[in-house]
């Protein structure tokens, strides 16, 4: 029941993808949704899911959190150094390191896969818990396609190697629902990530994603849209709550 609940989920990230890549036109609106959909999915789901499941407390601070400011601080010093390194190559200034693209749709994999085991380990416990957590993930996967194929795109990087990634990005629930039929993930290393995983897309939502979309751009559409973006993301939580 879950791998096949885990290709509902494949398919709703292919929506995304396809709908981030088909309203070109409106990059501003596109990119100005998808920074609300990050922020809303950082704030709303991962973090809460973060905090509860790593609970440990390091020098008086939540493990979840130090992750969450480590993940922001490691994603900022990547896109830095991978700048410098393109500055002393010739690269033109103020350029985007596509290899900074690749890196955040696969960190988005591996939320889709953890997605996918999460899925697995609902049914386990029972078909309420499962169904529960089947919608959240279906519901939210439409997001993390759209994410893929922006962040990728958004960084230089050819339209092939963003269906590429968000193709990957589809399939991942499916090999992490299969998984659980192997073994399960325990909770303390899956809020680890998570809170690693949330302070990256706060960084890339925060510093790049959301500045780009009012950079040409300065719109209330714009503006809309991100709000509508974390908006939709508590409708998903509350719904799946």
């Amino acid at each position: 029941m879950a791998v096949i609940v885990a290709l509902g989920a494949f398919l709703m990230t292919l929506a995304g993808g396809w709908t981030a890549q088909r309203v070109t036109d409106r990059r501003h609106l596109v990119l100005g949704l998808a920074g609300g959909l990050m922020l809303g999915v950082v704030g709303l789901d991962l973090l809460p899911e973060a905090l509860h499941a790593a609970g440990d407390e390091v020098f008086g601070v939540p493990l979840a959190l130090l992750l969450f400011v480590s993940g922001f601080l490691v994603a900022h010093v990547a896109e830095r150094m991978l700048a410098v390194r393109q500055a002393a190559h010739g690269a033109e200034d103020g350029a985007r390191a596509p290899q900074v693209g690749l890196a955040a749709a696969a960190a988005m994999v591996g939320h889709s896969l953890a997605d996918g085991v999460a899925l697995g380990a609902a049914f386990q416990v029972g078909g309420g818990m499962g169904v529960a957590v089947a919608l959240a993930v279906i519901t939210h996967d439409f997001a993390d396609g759209f994410n893929t194929y922006t962040l990728t795109s958004l960084y230089g990087n050819a339209r092939r190697k963003a269906l590429m990634m968000l193709f990957a990005d589809a399939l991942a629930p499916v090999v992490g629902a299969a998984s659980t039929l192997l073994f399960t993930l325990p909770e303390e290393p899956l809020g680890a990530y998570l809170g690693f995983f949330g302070g990256v897309l706060l960084y890339l939502a925060a510093a790049e994603i959301l500045p780009e979309a009012h950079h040409e751009h300065p719109a209330l559409s714009t503006l809309m849209c991100t709000v509508g973006g974390v908006a939709g993301i508590w409708l998903v939580v509350g719904i799946a709550d």
